[in-house]
């Protein structure tokens, strides 16, 4: 009968090849033990599994016991208990683990944000890459040690990150790039109050007013002079050239 919810080897198919290498337990047994299909246990048997595994022994692990191995060896029913469950391993907080693979191809990732993506900082291509602040400034004032060869292409297409990864550090980078334009914006932007602005343009109609009444009245005056003249000449006087008065200054009319 098979027991729920056991937990599974570490390394399940390192296991089932030990268990078929140097046991009597049936397929089926090592199959359930080790989580796996009873196909994929029968092709490590017959040497046809796509990838050959070194075998792990369970009992040296602490997973399985003699005892137990010799139950199942003589009982092809009985399934196998787990003795001790496998250490839960857990990744340590760092950068972000790049295959060797693929590690070659991190300066033509950065080179690719660099260029495209300007507003990404440099913390935030660390932590995405998987590479470090020296590198990411070497590639942008292209004094790295291998710039003739560094190509921009897309991280996403490298297989450094995945393309959701990517979305969200270049959301976040904008927003992050709009709420300072936003705050430069606002600082750029008159700190009068709504009182003041209102005096001031009451302020300035008030003077061109003023100065459009002085021009009229002007206007008017050399009007009235001009016929005086023509009256005078049909009567033979001479009429006197009109005395205009100063046009007042804009800090005169404010007076």
């Amino acid at each position: 009968m098979a027991i729920k919810d056991q937990p599974k080897p570490l390394m399940p198919h390192a296991t089932a090849t030990w268990l078929v290498d140097h046991t009597g337990l049936s397929f089926e047994q090592i199959a359930e033990f080790c989580g796996l299909h009873i196909l994929e246990v029968q092709a490590m048997a017959d040497d046809l599994a796509g990838s050959k595994y070194t075998g792990r022994d369970p009992v040296h692990a602490g997973e399985l016991t003699l005892e137990e191995i010799e139950k199942g060896q003589n009982d092809a029913s009985y399934s196998l208990k787990m003795h001790k469950a496998p250490v839960e391993v857990t990744r340590t907080k760092g950068p972000r683990y790049t295959p060797v693979s693929k590690r070659q191809d991190k300066p033509d990732g950065i080179a690719w944000i660099l260029r495209n993506h300007p507003e990404v900082s440099d913390a935030q291509i660390s932590k995405l890459i998987g590479t470090t602040r020296n590198t990411i400034g070497a590639i942008r004032e292209r004094s790295h040690w291998n710039i003739q060869n560094i190509q921009p292409k897309d991280p996403v297409t490298l297989g450094l990150c995945s393309q959701r990864e990517l979305d969200a550090v270049v959301a976040k980078a904008a927003k992050r790039a709009g709420v300072t334009e936003e705050a430069e914006a606002v600082e750029g932007i008159d700190g009068r109050s709504d009182k003041d602005k209102l005096i001031e343009e009451l302020r300035a109609e008030r003077d061109a007013n003023a100065k459009a009444a002085a021009e009229a009245a002007q206007e008017a005056e050399a009007e009235a002079w001009l016929a005086r003249k023509r009256e005078a000449e049909a009567a033979g006087i001479e009429e006197p050239a009109p005395v205009f008065p100063e046009e007042k200054s804009e800090e005169d009319t404010r007076e």
